[in-house]
């Protein structure tokens, strides 16, 4: 017996030294395809890298979590370490894909301490986290993600000195120390390795009852910067609104549990700039759905007055801001019921903007709900954050007893560890209710649409409103918003302007009936190239009544789709996609400020199978007078190639089915 109990000691002794001297080494999880790899060092500090291929994308950056003013990551000791491989399917309830392939290899490290971290290699990318199962609260003083690129790189990324905004536009920086070391860099944020061309995206996941990040320049490394936990907020913005903003913050970034996983840190990867139109990494490392009943949930299509100033022309009866009323929303619902849009958006000015129970004296919600009923048009409403969340489940209930079928929440301005609570209540609350949710004056989107699915758009994007004030939403900004933003969800981009104007007609008009910068045909691309399953056309409904044939397309582009290719695309400059719904495809161009000529190959279609194909194309003087197209039908099938001019500015739609 004695000698067994010399022997097990042994053992254990042994295995304590590997498992030090182990922990010194270095770690490594290889992605499904063999191209990227997450290096970890464990020692005085735990640091990870990348590599892609035969190169270096990020030398070994620290990571650490510091939990009731204990650093994790500091001295650390490895307890074990567990590999698995991940293979799985997601089936999403919506978006632009039927379902997607989840495929990883995952490593988690456990360490003494009560803490792990876990890794995942992706062939689209790299996450890591931080798991903590510790007893009682935790208070998190701060958290330390650096990203030390290797090499020189260049940056495409939206920065403020604020934390306040994340409808910014890109600015361009040939090199990363030329960012201010004091500004606050939006996720996900994009930088290029000027020898390779490789693409790095630094973006997260599955924020939940957690701050979000941002990142800023620092002498050796990008790195994670969080608001701190607010001490004290402040009304203002009157009655437009009414937000709130942290006057004074605590010397910590959230008080939360001490047994729970934390957000994702992510590091995408391309080599080819069509692969950031179809990454799906964020949502993958979302947490999966949490509403079981989803039968309620319907994406689709809206008109709305807000940007038009409620201006119909042939209305036939008094319009615009000033003569709101009842019947001039029921215009609104008529139109949506003749084009099969399934909501009618009503903006601001419905009720009062601090009793959300309430109609004002001009329009009454419950008749136009009703009406709604009567035609096939379910309504959706605006409201402010702070006064929803002020009485969350009266306000809910009482939409819900209206019969609305869901609300755009406005006016956030913030993401410390309070607001992405209140963002997963509304969520969560609204889903208890059948409501979707448009989120609007938000932080970017981290993957919550995968949880709660009746969130269906976020805004954090320069949209067509921004039109109205400046040059900022332009053709250029499309392309890149699809390449960036978009990686972390749908927009609340509102497109469909009809007065489309060359680059130097252009002229922002505020009230009345403002213009949008690029042609007809490159706004219609938009309902292609943007992600948007609360698709808000922006124009009134007596400028799409002129432009009958537009509006035809508008009216069965859908909101959704089941598969997406990729035809050909350079950040920034151009893109052609191909989407499926069902058995038909939609083909959108969109391009920049520079003419081009693109070519498409309709090899994504079945073989053997006839096809006709409805396009809208530039005309010859869309360079100039951006409102001229050419509409025509031909006959295509799996061989077939056509050769299109995009104006400057311009773009190009298709409606392709099959015929017997």
């Amino acid at each position: 017996m004695k000698k067994k109990g010399l022997f097990g000691l042994f053992s254990i002794a042994l295995l304590l030294n590997s498992l030090s001297s182990f922990a010194l080494k270095t770690i490594e999880v290889i992605s499904p395809d063999k191209r990227l790899t997450v290096s970890v060092e464990v020692g005085k500090n735990i640091f990870f890298s990348v590599h892609f291929g035969r190169s270096v994308l990020l030398n070994p950056s620290r990571i650490a979590l510091v939990i009731n003013n204990d650093t994790l990551g500091n001295n650390a000791s490895v307890k074990n370490i567990s590999n698995k491989k991940i293979s799985e399917i997601i089936t999403p309830l919506y978006g632009k894909f039927k379902t997607l392939s989840n495929e990883c290899n995952e490593m988690t490290i456990a360490f003494d301490g009560d803490y792990s971290i876990v890794f995942r290699a992706y062939n689209e990318g790299v996450a890591y986290r931080f798991v903590t199962t510790k007893t009682g609260n935790a208070i998190v003083g701060n958290e330390i993600a650096a990203f030390n690129l290797n090499g020189n790189y260049s940056a495409l990324i939206s920065e403020t000195p604020k934390l306040t905004s994340w409808e910014l536009p890109y600015t361009s920086h040939n090199d990363i120390s030329t960012i201010a070391d004091t500004n606050n860099i939006i996720l996900p944020a994009l930088f290029t390795n000027k020898t390779t061309s490789t693409r790095v995206l630094l973006a997260e996941s599955d924020i939940r009852d957690y701050p979000g990040m941002f990142i800023r320049r620092s002498a050796k490394a990008i790195t994670g910067y969080w608001a701190h936990y607010p001490a004290k907020t402040t009304p203002y913005g009157g009655d437009w609104g009414m937000s709130t903003s942290a006057d004074a913050r605590e010397n910590l970034i959230a008080k939360t549990s001490g047994s729970r996983s934390f957000p994702w840190r992510i590091v995408m990867v391309s080599d080819d700039d069509k692969n950031l139109l179809t990454n799906q990494l964020i949502y993958k490392l979302a947490a999966p759905q949490a509403i079981k009943d989803v039968s309620w949930i319907k994406p689709g299509k809206c008109d709305w007055e807000w940007w038009h100033d409620a201006i119909i022309e042939d209305a036939g009866i008094p319009t615009g801001f000033q003569n709101r009323s009842t019947e001039l929303y029921k215009r609104y619902i008529d139109f949506a019921s003749d084009n099969k849009l399934e909501y009618t958006l009503i903006d601001a000015g419905w009720s009062n903007f601090y009793h959300l129970d309430k109609s004002a004296d001009h329009i009454d919600i419950q008749e136009l709900v009703n009406y709604g009923k009567q035609k096939n048009v379910g309504i959706i409403v605006w409201c402010n954050a702070t006064s929803l969340v002020a009485n969350l489940d009266h306000f809910l209930a009482t939409f819900e007893q209206w019969g609305l079928k869901g609300f755009k929440v406005d006016f956030f301005d913030r993401d410390d560890q309070i607001i992405y609570q209140q963002m997963e209540a509304i969520a969560s609350k609204a889903a208890e209710h059948h409501l979707l949710v448009d989120f609007h004056g938000c932080p970017k989107p981290t993957g919550l649409s995968r949880t709660y699915p009746n969130v269906m758009n976020y805004e954090a994007v320069r949209g067509e409103e921004c039109s109205k004030w400046d040059t900022t939403s332009n053709p250029t900004y499309h392309l890149q918003v699809a390449s960036i933003r978009m990686l972390g969800g749908s927009l609340d981009y509102t497109p469909g302007c009809m007065r489309n104007k060359s680059k130097a007609a252009f002229r922002p008009i505020d009230k009345g009936l403002p213009e949008t910068m690029g042609t007809r045909c490159h706004e219609m691309s938009l309902f292609i190239l943007f992600d948007q399953y609360l698709a808000v056309l922006s124009d009134s409904p007596s400028e799409y009544r002129k432009n009958k044939d537009v509006m035809d397309f508008l009216s069965v582009v859908p909101a959704t789709f089941d598969d997406v290719k990729v035809l050909d695309a350079k950040l920034g400059e151009y893109a052609v996609l191909a989407k499926r719904k069902n058995n038909d495809w939609y083909v959108g161009a969109t391009t920049n400020w520079n003419s081009r000529t693109v070519t498409i190959d309709f090899s994504f279609l079945e073989k053997g199978k006839k096809y006709k194909a409805e396009i809208f194309k530039d005309g010859k003087n869309a360079d100039t007078e951006a409102t001229d197209y050419e509409h025509e039908t031909i006959d295509v099938n799996n061989k077939s190639k056509q050769t299109i001019r995009l104006a400057s500015g311009g773009g190009a739609v298709m409606r392709i089915y099959q015929v017997k």
